[in-house]
């Protein structure tokens, strides 16, 4: 599924969207769905009245104040209006549901290899992926497809998991580690994998996926709902005033003794005109929108409330590795020791690192060989594996030129504290001079290896890891929105403030812990703040769970996904921030649409309230400010303008008001110049050219 064809597939004007959504949109027309659209709900009821209003004008023609043939056209477009508001509802919804039709091709009801005993080499039954149980174990052999999501409990294997990334370069399972998660209808490339299914079936990951994409299970999120509060009080306002004006005008001609009084099909135009409409009409369309962007960004919101808040954060704290910097420590330069010459060091921490599968033991490897170091191991030497538990890797070399010593002696390279420990164990110390150039590496935002021969330290590598290029300045547009970044990293104090520093972040928490990084988000939240996070690991669970906004990774541990409340399907950390834009843009377009669709209902004021009752009140002809050329062609034109403007705004409200990064004066600045300004200006220019129009064709 890649981004290409998710683009393409999800074109605006695709006609394969298109008809659908005209079908659902007359569809949407039963009272049971329009009640739950307050603002639409009163066009809706104004559209059947006019309707009623025009049947009786056809049986009873001189029973209306009012021409049927004005009155069916007034009729007619207010049901155009609520068509279009329909209509916008349901291209976002059919965008979603486009989205999870893509999802649930992917699913595949596969036959399982169900084994008897949770160990790869027991026997095992054939078994339909749909009967499979939580807690069940199955063997996934190269060629097979993963049949429900679970964990790895033995082998590694290359898996393709680009049914749901769309990247097509394998992924690496295997068991224990933060990568031991798989996906159900991700396909096994090589070797074999006994994996424990954590999901019963219609649970997987791909099943929440299509839940979480149809935009018709969206839940409104307490922003939507507070201005769906003000829109209704709006609408109540104007209903109150619009039914007060008909005995008005009653009293007014009777004490006058002439005029006309003013029609109920004008009433319904005025109040139709007034009622914020337009945003009324694209409110549910920009939330489900919303989620559509988020999916084409390969990341899944569970909720409408997940992407609004990411809009809302204002701490973002971010894993140094793989998303303030690259993630790959290469070593980069040999610091020796006192009487050390720099080729013995390189070959000793060569030596060492022949073991070392990590990136970093790799690519000391390959420094040493860039310098013409000989990479040819010793031989009889026994080689110790680097682990998580020993933070060392190294050798027990035989006596020989390489030891420079008569006896065997163990080769070791690792973390300065690990080998420092390891030399005292041997009776030996680390000199002053190494433990200075370990500080001095640790203060450049570096990490210090060190290299030690028995009892003795030969010097230290220096491994490196890049800041990604343009990150500052992503910081410091950060924090011109007021978003605080907080980078979270194992490394020590020295290390952690000389990265935070050249990346720019606004503070940093070393050595951090499952704990800490909970602790931390506690903190803030007490403040007041929204906090949003990534993780991958069971360990960040707690954290993602207790964050505002939790980005778990795809490629991450099942704990993870469960505990956030999105998950990125690109496993890329750095996605964050633009998870927070998307949401920002959210807010910024509904709060556009507001902003314009409250402006116009000033413009709307002008065209129709003198046409209405400039017959009981001539001197309201002096607000006639545009010059419309008759009263009924002045609510005609502002009640086709009210409709043709929701089908205008429906591709700014799916795809978004474009985000910038300013901070919040200048976005409301810019937002009351472009949408308060243009929602003043446009339906004056609109209004007259559709009342000029209207006269041209015969029919004002």
């Amino acid at each position: 599924m890649s981004s290409r064809n998710k683009n393409k597939n999800l074109s605006l004007f695709d006609t394969a969207l298109l008809l659908p959504a005209l079908r659902a949109a007359i569809a949407k027309l039963s009272p049971r769905v329009q009640w739950r659209n307050p603002v639409m709900f009163v066009v809706y009821v104004g559209s059947i009245m006019t309707t009623v209003l025009w049947a009786h004008s056809l049986r009873y023609p001189g029973d209306t104040a009012m021409p049927g043939s004005f009155i069916g056209a007034v009729a007619l477009w207010l049901w155009f209006t609520v068509l279009f508001a329909n209509f916008a509802e349901a291209l976002a919804e059919g965008r979603s549901k486009a989205q999870a039709a893509t999802l649930r091709g992917m699913r595949k009801d596969t036959w399982a290899k169900k084994l008897e005993q949770p160990r790869h080499g027991a026997a095992f039954s054939p078994a339909r992926a749909m009967e499979l149980r939580k807690g069940d174990v199955v063997l996934v052999e190269a060629g097979d497809f993963v049949p429900l999501d679970g964990e790895v409990i033995e082998g590694v294997a290359s898996v393709d998991e680009s049914a749901i990334t769309g990247e097509s370069a394998p992924v690496v399972r295997e068991s224990g580690g933060d990568f031991s998660a798989v996906t159900g209808g991700t396909r096994v490339l090589s070797d074999w994998l006994v994996v424990r299914i954590a999901v019963n079936p219609g649970e997987s990951f791909l099943d929440r996926m299509i839940g979480m994409v149809e935009g018709a299970k969206r839940q409104k999120t307490l922003n939507e709902v507070a201005l769906t509060i003000l829109l209704v009080a709006l609408t109540i306002v104007f209903l109150v005033v619009t039914v007060t004006l008909l005995p008005f005008s009653i009293f007014s001609v009777e004490a006058a003794g002439a005029g006309t009084v003013v029609s109920l099909t004008a009433l319904v135009a005025l109040l139709v005109c007034l009622i914020p409409t337009t945003i009324g009409g694209l409110l549910s369309a920009v939330g489900v929108a919303g989620m559509s962007r988020m999916m084409q960004a390969n990341v899944i919101a569970t909720s409408g409330r997940a992407v609004e808040a990411a809009g809302d954060i204002d701490v973002l704290l971010l894993d140094k590795t793989g998303t303030i910097t690259h993630g790959n420590r290469q070593a980069s330069a040999w610091f020796t020791a006192p009487g050390v010459s720099r080729a013995r060091l390189a070959r000793a921490a060569l030596l060492a690192s022949l073991a070392d599968e990590t990136p970093e033991g790799r690519s000391i490897v390959e420094l040493a060989r860039q310098e013409g170091i000989d990479t040819a191991p010793v031989e009889g030497a026994h080689f110790v594996a680097f682990t998580a538990q020993t933070r060392m890797s190294g050798a027990d070399l035989p006596a020989g030129p390489d030891t420079h010593e008569a006896g065997p002696v163990p080769l070791r390279k690792g973390a300065v504290d690990a080998v420092r420990r390891h030399v005292e164990a041997l009776h030996g110390t680390m000199p002053a001079e190494v433990l200075r150039s370990a500080e001095d590496i640790a203060r450049r935002g570096s990490t210090p290896l060190a290299v030690a021969q028995g009892a003795r330290v030969l010097g230290l590598v220096e491994l490196k890891d890049i800041v990604k290029a343009g990150i500052g300045e992503r910081f410091v547009q950060l924090r011109r929105m007021g978003i605080r970044t907080v980078m979270i990293t194992g490394d020590n104090q020295l290390t952690a403030a000389a990265i935070a520093a050249e990346a720019g972040v606004d503070d940093f928490l070393a050595e951090a812990t499952p704990e800490d990084k909970l602790a931390l988000i506690r903190k803030y939240q007490s403040q007041g703040r929204l906090v949003a996070m990534t993780g991958d690991g069971t360990n960040d669970a707690p954290a993602l769970a207790q964050a505002d906004v939790a980005v778990a990774m795809g490629s991450g541990t099942q704990a993870a996904k469960e505990a956030g409340n999105m998950v990125d399907l690109d496993s890329n950390p750095t996605k964050l921030l633009e998870v927070v834009e998307t949401g920002k843009a959210l807010l910024m377009t509904r709060g556009s649409l507001t902003t314009f669709s409250i402006a116009n209902d000033v413009a709307k004021y002008f065209a129709i309230i003198p046409a209405i009752f400039v017959s009981t009140y001539p001197q309201l002809s002096a607000l006639n400010v545009m010059r419309l050329a008759s009263p009924s062609s002045a609510i005609l034109s502002a009640v086709i303008f009210n409709a043709l403007i929701i089908v205008a705004l429906i591709p700014l409200a799916l795809k978004g008001v474009r985000y910038r990064p300013v901070g919040a004066a200048a976005l409301l600045r810019r937002n009351l110049a472009i949408y308060g300004l243009g929602g003043l200006l446009v339906p004056f220019v609109g209004i007259k050219i559709i009342d000029m129009l209207l006269t041209a064709a015969g029919l004002a």
